[in-house]
């Protein structure tokens, strides 16, 4: 799906959505979450597919947000539709923590959805599932639009905290000369990755020289069947890393779910280390934790890819690889579903190279010798 640039909202516009659910209480409790917001309005609502794409015509949303399982029109069926006849309009899948839920969710996200979110399956008491609609649905609708009063200066990453080793630019010779042989390939991807991963993971060789490690902002379950899908496409073997599996050239490993996936050197070479530590950036698994721990293992030599998605997690990783020699490539603008991790990482001065997602593949195979 070709990526559709973030809107700009005008001064006093809000952000029309359209809730897509056969549940009236979830419509309802979805309804009251996104009104507690200033910069979204709910213009309607519809209990299944069809009524749906009869309604957005007439209501003119930004945003739909869609759920998977309901009569007469499915999710999925309707978002074929959405996407053959009003292609500028976001959509958000919510699905379900189950294995169902989360296969069904990956199509989705195939067939071109924007994200999704969990429903929770025993959201406990009223407050809290409202609470968690407004901490997870409100920040993923937002991340498409530019909102009113700010500018693209006031979206840049904040300057790196003191005692960071500032990064050389990129175009600089003598930093061109310290670059070291790359010895792993790491990969940081979000919002839009699954479509990003699935567009480039299969065009690495077959006898592709590096280990590939990829940190996926995903919930558990759902790495494992990304991981399936991509395996089924893949010249190179995917596997969800487990712990303590070593690193070996030309094998992929995704980060499963609920885990930060972090390298760790042995008597036997390098092999995976997973931990429950803290969250970075709210996300577990978090680039920057994996990031970081491939600065302590390889120092420089390796290869950084920052793809599209949401927030600044990788920043903070690419900036201790890039200061201590290691290539870092980033996205362009164009081709990502969300400028968020890309954009910190190039507007901080780190990417050696910006690249549209179909380049990324021969610019990696350049560098990686």
């Amino acid at each position: 799906m070709a990526a559709v640039n973030k809107r700009v909202l005008q001064p006093g516009e809000r952000i029309r959505v359209l809730v897509v659910d056969d549940s009236v209480v979830i419509r309802r409790l979805v309804t009251h979450a996104l009104e507690q917001d200033p910069a979204l309005e709910v213009v309607g609502a519809a209990a299944n597919g069809a009524i749906a794409l009869e309604r957005i015509p007439q209501l003119n949303p930004d945003v739909l947000t869609l759920d998977i399982e309901m009569p007469e029109m499915d999710g999925l069926e309707t978002l074929r539709c959405v996407r053959r006849d009003f292609p500028q309009l976001r959509v958000i899948m919510f699905s379900t923590l189950t294995e169902r839920g989360a296969s069904v969710t990956l199509e989705a996200l195939t067939l071109g959805a924007d994200d999704y979110v969990t429903k929770a399956s025993n959201a406990g008491s009223l407050d809290r599932s409202m609470a968690r609609l407004r901490e997870e649905l409100i920040p993923k609708i937002k991340q498409f639009f530019h909102l009113p009063g700010q500018s693209r200066a006031a979206l840049r990453p904040a300057p790196a905290q003191a005692g960071a080793t500032p990064a050389a630019p990129g175009g600089n010779s003598v930093w061109r000369s310290m670059k070291l042989r790359a010895k792993v390939l790491a990969i940081g991807v979000s919002t839009g990755g699954p479509t990003a991963l699935g567009a480039i993971l299969p065009e690495l060789p077959a006898g592709f020289p590096l280990p590939v490690l990829v940190v996926q902002h995903m919930p558990p379950l759902f790495t494992r069947l990304l991981a399936e899908r991509l395996d089924a496409t893949c010249r190179l073997p995917v596997a969800e890393a487990s712990q303590g599996d070593p690193l070996e050239s030309g094998k992929i490993l995704i980060a499963p779910g609920d885990f930060h996936l972090k390298v760790a050197a042995s008597g036997a070479g390098v092999r995976v280390c997973l931990d429950q530590s803290p969250q970075q950036n709210s996300c577990r698994p978090a680039v920057d934790a994996l990031f970081a721990s491939i600065g302590e293992v390889y120092g420089g030599a390796a290869i950084a890819v920052i793809l599209t998605g949401m927030g600044q997690d990788g920043l903070r990783g690419t900036e201790m690889l890039k200061a201590r020699g290691a290539t870092v490539l980033a996205q362009d603008e164009a081709t990502s579903v969300v400028w968020g991790m890309p954009g910190a990482v190039v507007n901080a001065g780190l990417a050696d190279r910006v690249l549209p997602l179909d380049q990324m593949v021969p610019e990696i195979l350049r560098v990686a010798g």
